[in-house]
């Protein structure tokens, strides 16, 4: 009997699958725990609008972070900091600072842990990573002056 499995299966598969089970274990067991439904038309036909549904949110969510990437690919941001002697910084420039600086000037909003950046301690130019979505980053200089 086909099955479409409505939560994780040891042994038969993920949410969402359709799978062959023997007739005793989808009629003793799956159905009455609800972990399946029986894959009929209606069932079948909710199934692949809801994969429809799934994979359009997720192709819209990547082109608005491809569209984010293009704008801050290549771009230098300019990050003013108090400096002590010898041009060091007091305390460093992190990457909550860098996502705050993004917001900023760009009005994207990045989550910090996204960012991949050198421990920055002095004046200069860095190199900056950031992770938008999967498979989509962008990279951009970081640029320090004494303010």
């Amino acid at each position: 009997m086909k099955v479409i499995l409505k939560e994780d299966v040891k042994g038969l598969g993920k949410k969402g699958d359709m799978v062959n089970a023997s007739d005793g274990y989808a009629r003793n067991f799956l159905f009455p725990k609800n972990l399946a439904v029986e894959a009929n038309a209606q069932n079948v036909t909710e199934k692949n609008n809801a994969d429809a549904s799934k994979q359009f949110k997720y192709d819209t969510e990547k082109a608005e972070a491809q569209a984010c990437a293009d704008k801050l690919e290549g771009q230098i941001l300019k990050m003013t900091a108090k400096a002590g002697k010898a041009g060091k910084l007091f305390g460093s420039v992190t990457a909550k600072e860098i996502a705050a600086k993004i917001k900023s000037d760009y009005a994207i909003d990045v989550d910090k842990r996204k960012i991949t950046a050198p421990e920055i301690k002095a004046f200069g130019t860095y190199n900056v990573s950031v992770k938008l979505f999967e498979g989509v980053k962008a990279d951009l200089k970081v640029q320090v002056v004494e303010e």
